[in-house]
């Protein structure tokens, strides 16, 4: 029997309302005006498994931009692109126990972007997607994303320009510092690219299917890959709480400030949640403890 073929309505039903009680512990972003509109209360889940069933439940119609998981597929996208060897010549691969957008962290290790799931890395790789300038790089990874997966991802404008009206000090201060390192080649090009593909949106089953590419092989992916894009989820994705959770829960996961969650259970499928209420850390409250009772529920450890 397929792990997911175990799920009952009556007991997602339940874990749904456990998650949307949880949430209130968290809170939505308000750095960014137009993240902050999102009704902390808001939840959907959605499962792509191997066999093509499809398990939806919750807010499934939100749209919400990606923001920092995006971070695992520039990542899978280069790596197709431009091979392991070149890609880790920019970033390294060591989790972190700084916040993401640590500038200390990065001066600590002399300029090289510790990984690519956080800031560092990510506007690192940003200023190494292929194409002429900045739109059209966004355009061409949008473009591959919904070719590969199947799904329907757009960049939001109102939520882009949203960004460049609030624009952080403290991913420029790392973009001036990654320079300064020979890192970039174009400051002001690279924080473009990065807030463009953090603005690429979807709905919660769009960031499932983006999941299912790194969950088993379907010839679109190479099989190497495919698993260092998990190995770096596991270790990296929740950024400070990434070895907490590898503990708790022993699947690859990713995170975004927009509320977005995708994990990857290996030979199965994916699970993709939205909930835009975060912990201190940054991470969405009542995706993770959905995640988690799962996971515990239905024995989705990876070391299990």
């Amino acid at each position: 029997m397929k792990v997911f073929d175990k799920l009952t309505t009556t007991k997602l039903s339940a874990w749904v309302q456990l998650v949307k009680t949880q949430a209130k512990r968290g809170q939505v972003i308000d750095r960014i005006p137009q993240l902050a509109l999102a009704d902390p209360g808001w939840f959907a889940v959605h499962i792509c498994c191997k066999s093509g069933k499809n398990i939806s439940f919750g807010d499934t119609a939100c749209v919400f931009p990606l923001m920092s998981v995006i971070k695992t597929f520039s990542l899978l996208y280069l790596l197709e692109h431009l091979g392991a060897e070149t890609v880790f010549g920019w970033v390294g691969v060591a989790p972190s126990d700084a916040p993401f957008n640590s500038l200390e962290q990065l001066i600590s290790d002399r300029g090289h972007p510790r990984n690519p799931m956080i800031n560092s890395g990510a506007i690192t790789l940003s200023d190494k997607l292929p194409g002429k300038d900045a739109n059209q790089r966004t355009l061409l990874f949008c473009q591959w994303l919904n070719q590969l997966a199947g799904c329907q991802l757009s960049l939001d404008e109102v939520m882009l320009a949203s960004v460049r009206l609030t624009r952080s000090k403290a991913n420029e201060a790392i973009a001036n510092y990654l320079a300064e390192a020979g890192h970039l080649e174009n400051i002001e090009i690279a924080l473009d690219i990065y807030e463009q593909i953090c603005c690429i949106s979807g709905r919660v089953e769009d960031l499932a299917l983006l999941g299912k590419l790194l969950a088993f092989n379907n010839g679109c992916i190479s099989t190497q890959n495919r698993q260092i894009v998990n190995a770096v989820m596991l270790t990296c994705g929740l950024y400070e709480a990434s070895a907490e959770f590898a503990v708790r829960v022993g699947l690859p996961m990713k995170s975004g400030i927009g509320g977005g969650l995708v994990a990857i259970v290996p030979g199965e499928g994916a699970i993709a949640c939205y909930s835009p209420a975060l912990d201190g850390v940054g991470n969405p409250v009542a995706g993770l403890v959905f995640v988690k009772a799962l996971a515990q529920e239905l024995q989705l450890s990876i070391f299990s």
